[in-house]
């Protein structure tokens, strides 16, 4: 799964970096970062882990096998987070500690982090970044309930409205 949204993403304006204008879907990953750091990831294929380098930048998760990342760098990986639709602890499912899990409608995803901190403040700035980007709700869908129109009060009714005989 993560190959094919790798592709997805690749596939649209160049998808990261290359200095393109950022409107047209380029990343530069190599600069600002929303969040940093070193996870350890559970392989796509064979279920291995792998210590990669975590770059999380306008709605995009990229992964790298080294720190020193530049312009020329090239991603092992990258998720859309817009795709993604939770970001929780996975301790009690890998049975390790300090592990999540990211899912989406095809696939959930393994990391673990070096520490119970670490773990909570990726799963915090992924789901900051996954309400950020989604698109289930567009700025025109929301309702601001305090500005709307009001409907006008009801008169109320009384059960005596004749004087009885």
């Amino acid at each position: 799964m993560a190959a094919s949204l790798w592709r997805a993403v690749m596939g649209t304006g160049g998808g990261y970096g290359g200095g393109g204008d950022p409107a047209e879907g380029c990343v530069e990953f190599w600069h600002g970062a929303e969040r940093t750091g070193w996870l350890n990831k559970q392989g796509e294929y064979i279920k291995t882990w792998r210590r990669r380098w975590f770059v999380l930048k306008q709605g995009r998760l990229f992964w790298f096998k080294d720190a020193s990342v530049t312009r020329a760098s090239v991603p092992r990986g990258v998720i859309p987070v817009d795709t993604c639709l939770t970001v929780k602890g996975a301790e009690d499912v890998l049975h390790r500690q300090f592990a999540f899990e990211l899912s989406t409608p095809t696939e959930t995803m393994y990391f673990i982090a070096d520490s119970e901190k670490e773990k909570e403040e990726w799963i915090n700035s992924i789901g900051r970044s996954i309400v950020q980007h989604s698109r289930s709700v567009t700025d025109a869908e929301v309702i601001d309930y305090d500005s709307r129109p009001q409907p006008p009060p009801q008169p109320k009714t009384s059960e005596a409205t004749e004087p009885s005989a």
